[in-house]
């Protein structure tokens, strides 16, 4: 912890000590002791004032308000002959937990009028008694197990004390409540006050808007797309998600610039979600034929449909970067963790319908086997007719915020250069440049899983009927257990949990590539689906706990008064890390890769192309349909994905051992004052 300001404020009530015991007298002097050198420096006035306050027991419960811990095998020399030290005042809660019974007769006795006064210097300290520091420390836990934090008084108390020019953020950052600590962190949705209820709402249907684009530029195109590009094209796609990386760029402007009369946040929410919804619905009429224009060429006109998608999703990481900063203010103060619940159901909630339940009704023989009497050549439902409700959902929404939901008039008083000023100002924080390195190498280790093992039990025949009964299932245990990761990160720290979880994915990286390795050459049995339903939600219900950990920890640590740039920043740090590698990992699965085109030894009926006659590499997903069309059999002799997934998986494990793990336990330390700007 660092160094305390000595001109912060203290807690002196006057009260007398009980001293009907002789233990009792060497642990009043113990804890006198500890508190001797800091009190010297504080006027009368500040302390009679903060007499006045009395808010002993409602203070925040952090070492800046408690007596310094000792180890167990220090010694204290006091002199109890000393006027100055005998007279000092205590702390009532310092003795009421230890020693109830001779607390309430001391205070029988206290006269209503009396006073502390200034202790004399740390040089009239004697020899002549000792206590151990193992009692000042239980009586610690005594006051953390005790202390009313949660009473009506305390809000009071905390804003009048910060209010004061002598404040400090020396104090630790405050762990998220647990147990007896706190009521607020127990609470459930139904226990949160009817204002918090409504908001929280509106924050799940923003998020919830917000993973409809993503889930179908995420999650369903790469795999419509696939069928016509091969992996390193569908690295190029993938650029299409960048912008989520990169927004910390216009947040600033997101953040600094409004009209008075929207508000802060409704300015850039609904003209956003308006254009998106346009574009969305112009986009269904046109996607169709750009997709198959895509694969045309080798797959080199992937770049133009690549650039409609990243327009897109530009869009939605703008609508992002002004929900993030609403959800400051949104939520009330001690109901704040609940905006990393909100985005986790929302976003997951948007992304299962445009991403699992599409690609189900997407699914010819999801269709066949469930809805149609007789098979059809199509699902119930294609790309086209997903983004026409998409884009006309977004226009509706869009119209009820701008009607019913009032926000807040804020004046400007900042301009675009000011914010990003303060953006390179936080930028220079060590502690931030610290965070941003975990960011941008954690996720590594999982690139080729997450980016590549569906893609290649497609290829292996898994199905996408298959593929969607195994998401659809996992759905509830992301949205369930994701509301129970925020409880468990107040229980055990977020930084904490999300190291956990961190080994967690590095494991499930490892058996997806079992998974991949056994695949049944006789076709998907019921075990099997069970196996890959396993992994599938093992592997995304640790990631479910990185982004909820993670996303409750800046949520901790970023200042209100720069909320919408603060969290950004944070934000797309993080997803910078996660999209960045991706490009580069679907690119070296084909370089690693040794597959070539055998012809047939005899001439098949039903060609659906040109007879191979001699053989020829059929690692791009081009050639590959080419050998399968005229007959040949494409036969891979070095599968690039087990090569770069085993590489991904031992640099997670470097990376974690040798930096990430100490490096977020530390960071998990730091005080306020560091995530804060000077001045």
């Amino acid at each position: 912890m660092d160094s305390e300001d000595p001109s912060s404020p203290r807690l002196h009530p006057a009260i007398s000590s009980p001293t009907a015991s002789p233990i009792v007298s060497n642990h009043a002097a113990s804890l006198q002791q500890g508190r001797h050198h800091r009190i010297a420096s504080q006027s009368t006035r500040e302390r009679t004032e903060l007499e006045r306050l009395d808010t002993s027991s409602t203070l925040p419960q952090s070492p800046k308000y408690l007596p310094r811990r000792r180890r167990s095998s220090d010694s204290i020399h006091i002199d109890l002959r000393d006027p100055n030290i005998a007279s000092e005042p205590l702390l009532q809660a310092d003795l009421d937990d230890e020693f109830p019974e001779q607390a309430q007769m001391g205070r029988r006795k206290t006269s209503p009028n009396t006073q502390t006064r200034q202790t004399s210097s740390d040089s009239s300290r004697s020899q002549n008694a000792t206590a151990s520091g193992a009692m000042e420390g239980n009586l610690l836990e005594q006051r953390r197990k005790h202390a009313a934090l949660d009473s009506p008084n305390s809000a009071t108390a905390t804003a009048h004390l910060m209010s004061r020019s002598t404040f400090s953020l020396d104090e630790p950052v405050p762990a998220l409540a647990n147990g007896h600590e706190s009521e607020h962190a127990s609470k459930g949705f139904s226990e949160l006050p009817r204002q918090d209820r409504r908001n929280f709402l509106l924050l799940v249907l923003l998020y919830f808007l917000q993973g409809v684009p993503m889930g179908l530029a995420m999650g369903s195109v790469p795999f419509l797309l696939k069928h016509h590009v091969s992996y390193a094209q569908m690295g190029v796609f993938s650029l299409a998600s960048y912008p989520y990386s990169l927004k910390l760029l216009w947040s600033p402007i997101v953040d600094a610039i409004w009209s008075p009369r929207f508000g802060r946040r409704k300015s850039w929410i609904l003209p956003i979600q308006t254009l998106s919804g346009i574009s969305m619905i112009w986009l269904a009429g046109n996607v169709d034929a750009m997709m198959k224009h895509a694969g045309e060429n080798g797959g080199q006109n992937v770049w133009g449909f690549t650039w409609w998608w990243f327009a897109l999703v530009f869009m939605c990481a703008t609508q992002d970067i002004a929900v993030d900063g609403w959800a400051l203010t949104l939520l009330s103060p001690e109901h704040i963790s609940y905006a990393s619940t909100a985005q986790t159901v929302g976003l997951t909630a948007g992304q299962f319908l445009t991403s699992t339940v599409f690609l189900a009704f997407n699914s010819k023989d999801f269709a066949n086997k469930w809805f149609r009497a007789i098979p059809g050549d199509e699902g119930l439902i294609n790309l086209s007719t997903a983004l026409s409700l998409s884009g006309w959902l977004y226009l509706i929404v869009t119209i009820g915020l701008a009607a019913l939901k009032t926000e807040e008039k804020t004046k400007n008083d900042e301009g675009v250069w000011d914010v990003y000023k303060v953006m390179f100002r936080i930028l220079k924080l060590k502690n931030i440049q610290t965070l941003i390195i975990v960011h941008l190498i954690a996720k590594i280790g999982f690139q080729a899983n997450d980016g590549a093992t569906m893609l290649k039990m497609l290829d292996k025949g898994f199905g996408q009927d298959n593929l969607s009964l195994t998401v659809l299932i996992d759905f509830p245990f992301e949205i369930g257990l994701g509301y129970y990761v925020g409880k468990w990160s107040s229980a055990y720290g977020p930084m904490k949990l999300w190291s956990w979880a961190f080994i967690g994915r590095l494991f499930a990286a490892a058996m997806a590539q079992f998974i991949v390795y056994i695949f049944p050459s006789n076709g998907v049995n019921g075990g099997y689906l069970l196996l890959v339903i396993f992994g599938h939600v093992f592997s995304t219900f640790m990631n479910t706990v990185m982004f909820v950990a993670i996303s409750a920890f800046h949520a901790k640590v970023a200042d209100p008064v720069y909320g919408g740039t603060y969290m950004t920043l944070l934000a797309t740090v993080s997803n910078l890390g996660g999209t960045f590698p991706k490009f580069f990992i679907l690119k070296f699965i084909d370089m690693f890769t040794v597959a070539t085109c055998t012809p047939p030894t005899k001439t098949p009926p039903n060609l659906k192309g040109d007879l191979i006659t001699s053989p020829f590499s059929c690692v791009l997903e081009p050639e590959r349909n080419r050998c399968t069309n005229g007959g040949g059999t494409c036969n891979i002799t070095s599968d690039g994905y087990y090569i770069i997934n085993i590489l991904c998986i031992l640099v997670g494990i470097i990376t974690f051992w040798g930096y990430i793990q100490s490096a977020v336990k530390n960071l998990q330390a730091l005080p306020l004052k560091a995530w804060r700007l000077a001045g």
